[in-house]
């Protein structure tokens, strides 16, 4: 497909998933990295009473409130 005809596509509002090799695509902003942080136990029943109350895995938790932290400091 030339792009002139997948742009037209895309201007009108067509599902273009199909012409797309989704197979090596990456996020490089959203890539993941794992770290190991300890936390003190009252740190942790807390975490878990407030993603229990949210309805959220306490991993889901952390990740929501360093983001906000972080774009908050910068």
């Amino acid at each position: 497909m030339k792009a002139k005809e997948f742009d037209e596509k895309f201007d009108e509002g067509e599902d273009l998933t199909a012409y797309l090799d989704l197979s090596s695509v990456r996020r490089p902003v959203q890539e993941c990295k794992r770290v190991n942080v300890d936390f003190p136990v009252w740190i942790v029943n807390q975490l878990d009473k407030e993603s229990k109350r949210l309805g959220v895995p306490r991993q889901s938790l952390i990740k929501l409130w360093v983001a906000e932290h972080l774009k908050k400091a910068a």
